[in-house]
């Protein structure tokens, strides 16, 4: 009985590591419940105009964005470690879904520069991407690559997402004027649209404007009410009243599937499926790393704990589901987080209660949705994304550190003059190159005695208090030495050398900063330790860590040096060094 009684939580415990539900949800505490249902039913109203807002962005249509709900909301709910976090559609995935699968449709020439392809096609070609975004989140999860976030810095993602803002919102002028939209970037689309005004419908206008309006006006009026269904049904209701489309040519949704999606496989050649993974890798950097971003923020301010390598395997099955029922790429939304945490949500039970109403949607609502305007959709995203534009996030950033403004700056011209995926990747390219960059050019130290403090040393130039030790010279790398930075800090130790004002008799490395070596670093040290000893200078290395000593010993480096001459601190190198001196003859 005491082995059986033991076994079933370690079982259940092992599952509950990849359905994180089994664990908290029998530890539930129902006091929360009415809350999670109020909270639940919020976001309802938030989330269904968004997700088939976005749908228009992706170039889907509007049922897309409820679909990718009924499979988001439930699987991150069974999944997902964070209490907060929603996965949906959203702007970000919308625009990168957009604008991968007509790159790949015109690359494979399918699909004719600035023409629209054919509904049927381009539906296959997202479903299957959005697979391939899923397969690669899996295996991003398999690997346990959480930490992939770290590439793209804060000042990169606030361009890309401020260009990403403002390239979705020029994106859904047309819709609001109701004229022809635009090709090329987002400056050529503006343009385009600038010189189609005459042509405007100006009732859709009217439409469009006033429903904007009102998403702005409505919460200040009253913060309980639902604006995005306010102003969805409201609209639905006026344009049946007035027959927008037949009698004033407004663009309506027209008539939607009603019931639940069928499960189908995409369809594609696997040479497409291949030409998707590199852009799918992009999806997983900018998506997780938005995900993650909000989910850890709102886990510490709760005080519990996110799982990123879950996190990675939530958003793999939310998207494989999504791609098989029709749906878009699912990411951790920021506005719909922030609406459900804010409107007092304690756990996942409320993503389940926004799930429920999205299947009652599907079922029996999405007749209602036939004399939508089109102008509203286009307001409901533009709305979604001002709030972004407004932030002015690259501001800030400037006023902390004029360099990384101008990364979000090459971000954010890259989206706006280029396309989504390759301003992210610019933005990403040069984050890279200017670690590489500052790496290459770590400041080297020359150190002297801290005054009343024995033992401790630091940087003679930035505290000119200190004492130099005679005969000595203390150097101290304040980053690692590796293969790109290399030569160059043999160069500053050799001007150091020959900047001193009597040639130094020994040369103490303080190696504290440096955990590993690689062979160029390991060359270069070996050739610079040669040559100091030629002009008869001793070289001694300090605080060594261990694997650096058996890189060291595997490189023939401590060879050079000498096994005699590591010493654990620079005090113990300089004692040496005193011993050594009163041996020797003068």
């Amino acid at each position: 009985m005491s082995s059986t009684h033991i076994a079933k939580p370690t079982r259940s415990a092992g599952l509950a590591r990849y359905i994180p539900i089994l664990s908290w949800l029998p530890t539930y505490n129902r006091a929360w419940l009415s809350a999670d249902i109020i909270a639940g039913l919020t976001l309802w109203g938030l989330v269904v105009p968004e997700a088939m807002a976005y749908a228009g962005v992706a170039g889907l249509p509007p049922q897309a964005g409820l679909y990718t709900l009924l499979a988001a909301l439930l699987v991150y709910a069974l999944l997902g470690t964070s209490r907060h976090l929603v996965v949906q559609a959203t702007s970000a995935t919308a625009a990168l879904l957009a604008s991968s699968v007509m790159g790949l449709l015109v690359t494979i020439a399918l699909v004719d520069e600035g023409a629209i392809p054919d509904p049927a096609l381009y539906q296959a070609y997202a479903s299957a991407f959005v697979l391939v975004v899923g397969i690669v989140f899996l295996l991003a999860g398999v690997a346990r690559l959480g930490f992939v976030t770290q590439f793209l810095s804060k000042p990169v993602m606030d361009g890309f997402v401020t260009g990403l803002a403002l390239f979705v919102a020029v994106g859904q002028l047309n819709k609001l004027f109701g004229v022809p939209k635009g090709e090329g970037n987002t400056v050529e689309k503006l343009s385009a649209i600038v010189r189609e005004l005459p042509q405007a419908n100006w009732i859709t206008f009217a439409m469009g404007a006033s429903a904007l309006a009102l998403l702005f006006l409505l919460p200040r009026w009253n913060k309980k009410i639902p604006a995005g269904l306010a102003v969805l049904f409201g609209y639905i209701a006026l344009s049946t009243v007035l027959g927008l489309n037949a009698n004033y040519g407004v663009e309506v949704v027209g008539s939607l599937p009603q019931g639940l999606p069928k499960f189908t496989l995409p369809l594609v050649p696997l040479t497409a499926y291949l030409a998707m993974i590199a852009p799918a890798i992009g999806v997983l950097l900018v998506a997780y790393s938005e995900a993650l971003g909000v989910a850890r923020e709102f886990a510490e301010k709760h005080g519990y704990e996110v799982e990123p390598n879950q996190e990675l395997n939530a958003h793999a099955v939310a998207n494989l589901v999504s791609s098989c029922f029709g749906g878009m790429i699912a990411a951790g939304s920021m506005s719909a987080s922030a609406v459900k945490e804010g409107a007092g949500a304690r756990s996942q039970v409320a993503n389940l209660v926004t799930w429920g109403m999205a299947v009652v949607t599907v079922l029996f609502l999405t007749p209602l949705f036939r004399n939508l305007p089109e102008a509203v959709l286009a307001a409901l995203i533009i709305h979604a994304v001002w709030h972004i534009i407004a932030s002015r996030k690259l501001h800030r950033v400037r006023l902390i550190s004029r360099t990384e403004f101008w990364l979000g700056v090459i971000t954010f011209a890259g989206v706006i003059l280029i396309d989504v995926l390759q301003g992210m990747l610019l933005g990403l390219l040069s984050s890279i190159l200017l670690m590489v960059y500052r790496t290459s050019r770590p400041h080297l130290s020359s150190l002297g005695r801290v005054p009343g403090v024995p033992g401790a040393y630091s940087d003679l130039t930035r505290h000119p208090e200190n004492t130099p030790v005679p005969g000595v010279l203390i150097l101290r790398l304040d980053a690692p030495i590796y293969y790109a930075n290399a030569l160059t800090v043999r160069d500053q130790v050799k001007a150091l050398v020959e900047e001193a004002e009597a040639p130094p008799q020994a040369l103490i490395f303080d190696a504290s900063a440096q955990d590993a070596l690689d062979i160029t670093s390991a060359e270069v040290l070996k050739g610079l330790v040669k040559e100091l000893q030629g002009q008869s200078i001793a070289v001694y290395a300090a605080e060594v860590h261990l694997p650096v000593i058996e890189f060291g010993r595997k490189s023939g480096l401590l060879d050079e040096i000498g096994e005699t001459h590591i010493f654990p601190t620079v005090d113990g190198a300089l004692a040496a060094i005193r011993e050594r001196d009163a041996r020797t003859p003068h």
